[in-house]
């Protein structure tokens, strides 16, 4: 039985460890965080990733933990309605398409693994080098040991690819902007409704989920690359107070907020593109081998599917890593390539950059419900989505590929 850890212990590393669980291997996740990461904000599961959701017995499950959200309200500077949107329009959502907090699905994910797999919190892959006998693990805080295959799951900033592949300069791609997320009093009293405060080169949220008593703000903003202490959160809040000094609505009631947050969170808008995400006996899934960035609306989906097809590969191989990696990138590559195309259409809809802009499509938003051919309008807007959500038949890799 092959012995495989995983870094990281998010959506891609925990959903990764219930597949290589069920497949047979013995598999350990360590975590930089003490605890299980909880917090986050609202992601969608769509398309092939429902159907892995469902082989694991848990879209039922899934569908209880929904956000609920009920509609999009766009308001200027002052506070004024200028324009609406369903809530599943606005997240570009269709039919069995779920919304779900992160914290939810991360919690979910770790009780179906619970049972069977072994996790060590408040640690950290610290260097990694291949021995006849594997891959030889050095730990921040435990003590060295030796393990068949290292699967880096940690995320935009993997350590295990800079480790194995070089500098995340070489991969990580910034699109120009960046996003900041964390919660915030429901000082609106907000059910099921996400309010949107677009300005040039700016949009201001805060929302609040069907079954929560808080609320998330958030922050997006085009920007060239940025510099600043990604260990240092007081720096981060600085610079975007700083950089949102000024604005109108419900902004400094927010950045007054965020002082307090214990959640907040702050990135760029980034891919990561590789040529390959293997070497040896190492490899990435999810954002630390592509990252299609939250501009996709599919980088949780990413994560399912890559995890739930590395697993089968591996199994498939049947002690073949280098066989089991190769499958795994053949089968994914197209998945990937298809749904990283949607970041940058969609950002030029979250982030305009004129008044004008911004004004043309609220005016849009008020006549949409009047045109004719609306419907088709709504599905030229997910379409897109659609396609790339689907671009991946999933195979029931319990039986070896012909």
């Amino acid at each position: 039985m092959a012995n495989i850890l995983i870094s990281g212990g998010s959506v891609a590393g925990l959903t990764l460890a219930y597949w290589l669980r069920e497949r047979g291997f013995a598999v350990t996740v360590v975590e930089r965080a003490p605890s299980l990461r909880d917090g986050g904000y609202k992601i969608d599961v769509r398309g092939a990733a429902l159907d892995v959701v469902a082989r694991m017995g848990l879209l039922d499950e899934v569908r209880r933990h929904s956000t609920d959200m009920r509609i999009a309200r766009f308001v200027d500077a002052r506070g004024r309605q200028i324009g609406t949107m369903s809530a599943q329009l606005f997240g570009g959502r269709e039919g069995e398409d779920v919304e779900i907090m992160r914290g939810d699905l991360t919690r979910l994910l770790h009780a179906a693994t619970d049972d069977g797999v072994e996790y060590v919190f408040d640690d950290s892959v610290t260097a990694l080098r291949e021995t006849p006998e594997g891959v030889h693990v050095t730990f921040a805080n435990s003590a060295p040991r030796t393990f068949d295959l290292v699967v880096g799951a940690d995320g935009l900033h993997s350590t295990v690819r800079a480790l194995t592949f070089g500098e995340e300069s070489q991969f990580v791609h910034d699109l120009g902007h960046h996003i900041s997320i964390f919660t915030v009093p429901n000082h609106l009293h907000l059910d099921r409704t996400e309010m949107m405060y677009p300005a040039p080169g700016t949009s201001t949220g805060m929302y609040s989920t069907g079954r929560a008593d808080d609320a998330k703000a958030m922050f997006l903003f085009s920007s060239p690359p940025l510099e600043y202490d990604r260990r240092d959160p007081a720096q981060q809040k600085k610079l975007l107070a700083d950089l949102f000094a000024g604005q109108g609505w419900e902004v400094p009631r927010l950045l007054d907020a965020m002082r307090d947050a214990p959640d907040f969170y702050l990135d760029s808008i980034s891919q990561v593109r590789m040529d390959r995400w293997s070497s040896g006996r190492v490899a990435l899934v999810g954002d630390a081998a592509y990252a299609a960035s939250p501009a996709s609306g599919q980088g949780t989906s990413l994560a399912l599917v890559g995890a739930y097809v590395l697993a089968g590969c591996l199994a498939e191989a049947a002690g073949d890593h280098a066989a089991g990696f190769a499958a795994y990138e053949r089968e994914l590559r197209h998945f990937v390539e298809e749904n990283q195309k949607l970041a940058a259409s969609n950002l030029k809809g979250m982030v305009l950059k004129s008044a004008a802009q911004i004004r043309f499509q609220m005016l849009m938003l008020r006549l949409m419900p009047h045109l004719p051919g609306k419907n088709r309008m709504i599905e030229r807007v997910t379409e897109p989505i659609r396609k790339a959500a689907t671009a991946i038949t999933i195979r029931d890799y319990r039986t070896p590929a012909a």
